[in-house]
């Protein structure tokens, strides 16, 4: 049982790409990042040594610091936070325990840079669909919570990305865009080392609904319905977005939890008399 104040890998493990999730602050020093350059899915590096000023930041969010070993550093971290009205806890065992236990990492390498405020700046081609929810979906969910989305014009996609800072994706011509059969969706996975099995079942759905294969998997045929219903019932790309991003969440749930499970209509039996 962990103790006060401290969260269980396998918890953290079931937080993690739920909206559920708390703020994962990474406070490892720069030489412990620099031997193990990754982060826990959805977690962000911090500074330690300014904890007092960046806490206001998470405006309320609770918090899950992460240092090596789940010692001083996080434990100093989270007593702060608690201090600040943060709801705070600290990784049992830190992220040598996370990653012995050999579970999914982030990998660093790909990540853009982030803005002034900290943040991932994207952009992509308006009306999005299939690819470009299920992006920021995850991207949302497993990289970076804070991530900005910008829907321009297709013409106007590579200036934005110039005079803006942002990455472009899921457009012709750019780093984060199909390759060899597979969609941006599986693109991100890849690069970024996502790999777990339900998001390898949820990239089959969006691959067969955004390629149109959609005996990649049963669903995909649905998704494409949702997805192209979801595209006439908001005008606002942003407000696609959130919805599209409880759909998301839903479909990584039942990938995650719930593919054994069936239904049918029958209400419980009846007691004989």
């Amino acid at each position: 049982m962990p103790a006060l104040n401290t969260i269980s890998i396998e918890k953290l493990h079931r937080l993690i790409g739920t909206p559920q999730a708390p703020a994962l602050i990474d406070v490892r020093t720069d030489e412990d990042y620099a031997l193990a350059p990754a982060l826990i899915p959805g977690s962000r590096r911090r500074t330690h040594s300014y904890v007092e000023g960046w806490a206001k930041e998470l405006n309320g969010r609770g918090a899950i610091v992460i240092c090596q070993q789940g010692l001083k550093l996080s434990q100093g971290v989270a007593a702060w936070l608690r201090h600040s009205g943060v709801e705070a806890d600290s990784l049992e065992g830190g992220y040598e325990s996370w990653a012995k236990a050999r579970l999914p990492l982030l990998k660093t390498g790909p990540m853009p840079k982030r803005d002034v405020a900290g943040r991932t700046v994207w952009v992509t081609r308006s009306r999005p669909k299939v690819d470009r929810i299920a992006c920021p979906w995850l991207i949302r969910r497993f990289v970076d919570t804070d991530a900005v989305f910008l829907f321009v014009n297709p013409s106007d996609v590579g200036g934005v990305a110039d005079r803006f800072a942002a990455t472009p994706f899921d457009v012709d011509g750019v780093f984060w865009s199909h390759r060899d059969g597979n969609c941006t969706f599986d693109v991100m996975l890849e690069e970024f080392g996502l790999d777990t099995e339900p998001l390898q079942r949820l990239a089959a759905i969006v691959r067969g609904a955004d390629t149109s294969r959609m005996d990649l998997a049963a669903e995909a045929p649905g998704l494409l319905a949702v997805s192209l219903g979801l595209s006439r019932m908001y005008s606002d790309d942003l407000e696609q977005l959130e919805a599209g991003m409880l759909l998301y969440d839903a479909l990584y749930r039942w990938c995650r939890d719930a593919t054994g499970e069936t239904h049918d209509w029958h209400s419980a039996p009846k007691k004989k008399a």
